[in-house]
């Protein structure tokens, strides 16, 4: 799908006209959405592709709620754009989180259990309506054959024992709301500071050990223990945890997006300390 600032702006001009005076940039396209800055408060965010669309979707319905749940912000929607002739998937104008995204912040101990004490809001019971995901939250078995597939084709033979101590966990027996999404380019950060959590396409229910897997994706060592000490998981999930991270790591090693690819790396190493 071609989408450029002047599509946007004529979106904005007909379903939207209270944002159509305001300056539109391209933010970012990721894998499954292109961002676009509206003025200094706002931003669209609009599919790339039909995959795409249950995953905007879910963020229009649900972002509401978890934005009365948590202390960070959150880019909740303000305004909803319905498909038409200039472009066929709804979309949506949310708030504007100013920072920058978190690919080369240390955090220190007190940001990481910022972001544990969120994950302690986020993580309550999901109710039966809420979105399931085929990809996150699910349990690790289901990931087992492509993970290992990817460990063994990448020659990372340091991640066949913890992915294997994760598949032996027991599995979760809660069902909760998870981000589902969390590496650095996910977590926005103002002077070092975690301010908000973006990109909530893959929110979801299931294993918070999902989510729990951003202790090797965003910390070191010291603000990992710092992170696991104020979430306080079980065994289990902390086990499980690893085993999402070596799923994520794999990954995005496997990406071929040098910026994945570089987070791949680092949480690949942050698996070995």
């Amino acid at each position: 799908m071609r989408v450029d600032a002047e599509l946007v702006r004529r979106l904005l001009d007909s379903q939207h006209p209270g944002y159509a005076g305001e300056d539109v940039v391209l933010v970012d396209e990721g894998w499954d959405n292109f961002t676009f800055r509206v003025g200094s408060e706002h931003a669209v965010r609009l599919p790339r592709h039909s995959a795409a669309v249950p995953l905007i979707l879910n963020e229009q319905r649900w972002l509401p709620l978890v934005d009365s749940w948590l202390d960070l912000a959150v880019p909740a929607p303000v305004a909803i754009g319905e498909g038409g002739d200039l472009f066929p998937w709804p979309w949506s104008v949310v708030q504007w989180i100013p920072g920058t995204t978190a690919e080369c912040t240390v955090f220190s101990p007190d940001q990481a259990e910022v972001v544990a004490t969120s994950l302690r809001a986020l993580h309550r019971l999901a109710p039966l309506d809420a979105p399931a995901n085929p990809f996150r939250g699910v349990r690790l078995q289901a990931r087992r054959d492509v993970v290992q597939e990817r460990i063994e084709r990448l020659a990372l033979p340091e991640l066949v024992v913890p992915f294997r101590r994760a598949l032996e966990a027991p599995p979760s027996e809660e069902v909760v709301w998870l981000h589902g999404d969390l590496h650095p380019r996910n977590v926005i950060v103002r002077e070092r500071a975690v301010i908000g959590l973006i990109d909530w396409g893959d929110i979801a229910a299931g294993d918070a050990a999902t989510d729990l897997a951003c202790g090797w994706m965003l910390f070191d060592s010291e603000g990992r223990d710092a992170f696991i000490a104020a979430y306080d998981p079980s065994p289990a999930e902390l086990a499980r945890a690893v085993g999402w991270a070596v799923n994520f790591g794999s990954a995005m090693l496997d990406s071929e997006e040098p910026r994945h690819v570089a987070i791949g790396r680092t949480i690949i190493e942050q698996l070995g300390v």
